[in-house]
């Protein structure tokens, strides 16, 4: 029993982490790759957060794009809890030949960045504050938007309710409250814990998550916020999967921008896949 409760609070605050060599990233030690007949760089960099960890991010490139201000839109890749900035390829091969930049970061906790331990956004969203003030500041950017898988989806519906300039966002597979879906795993695996027990059992399980991670579970529900949100979004989950249910993003779809000024662009997209099946 001890050793199924430490693998779910690893389960939260330590999944496996995405070491790499930064040779392994697209452009390698170049930082030149072609998408198509493109050409392409990326520029890597680092930032600190407000902890004073570093954090790596990526920044990919079209070449010889022009505009008529010099400035290129970006999307912000949000990996998953046990992610990099490598998993922002998919959205590279997409996203360049339109002509918008993606960048890539680690979060804290997660590939070559500071930190030990992962929140599954409690603390991630202060990480994607960083990069977006970076990125607002250091010009070359005329708009922003998210794209988010998973933990990251969370994380980019938490930030954008602070920052109603986002231009949209894309949120692969999120969860509406981190506490529902601890709930859901502890009943999925069949621990000999009585139903009326479930809920001390979740309490047990946020005091270990904030000794360890010094992380509350229980204010990482986007659900809660995004009710006034007044940001274009596009939701998508696998029928498949298991690990976190399609309600959690038809919850949210239902609820983002129900008590909004006006209303903004939002829908849903149900595809075959599981959690982890490629996009």
């Amino acid at each position: 029993m001890a050793g199924i409760w430490d693998q779910l609070v690893d389960a939260i605050c330590r999944p496996p982490r995405d070491v790499y060599n930064p040779a392994e990233l697209l452009g390698g030690n170049s930082h030149a790759f072609m998408v198509g007949n493109m050409e392409a760089s990326r520029i890597d960099y680092e930032l600190k957060n407000n902890a004073g960890q570093q954090i790596m991010v990526s920044h990919y490139l079209p070449m010889n794009a022009h505009t008529r201000d010099d400035k290129l839109p970006v999307v912000v890749y949000c990996h998953c809890n046990s992610g990099s900035r490598r998993d922002a390829e998919e959205a590279v091969w997409h996203l360049l030949p339109c002509g918008v930049g993606v960048v890539a970061l680690d979060f804290t906790g997660s590939g070559l960045s500071d930190g030990k331990w992962v929140t599954l956004g409690a603390r991630e969203v202060d990480d994607q504050a960083v990069v977006v003030h970076h990125l607002r500041t250091q010009g070359g950017v005329s708009s922003i938007a998210l794209w988010g898988r998973s933990m990251g989806a969370v994380t980019a519906l938490l930030y954008s309710a602070r920052d109603p300039d986002i231009a949209g966002m894309v949120l692969d597979s999120p969860f509406s409250r981190l506490t529902d879906l601890m709930l859901e795993i502890v009943v999925s695996q069949r621990l000999p814990i009585p139903k009326v027990m479930l809920k001390l059992a979740l309490k047990l399980m946020r005091a270990s998550v904030k000794r360890k991670a010094g992380a509350d579970i229980s204010t990482v529900a986007p659900l809660d916020v995004v009710g006034c949100s007044l940001i274009p979004a596009m939701f998508g989950h696998g029928r498949e999967d298991s690990f976190i249910g399609m309600h959690h993003s038809e919850k949210l779809h239902e609820a983002y921008n129900s008590s909004g000024a006006y209303p903004v662009y939002k829908n849903i997209v149900r595809f075959d896949g599981d959690h982890n099946h490629p996009r």
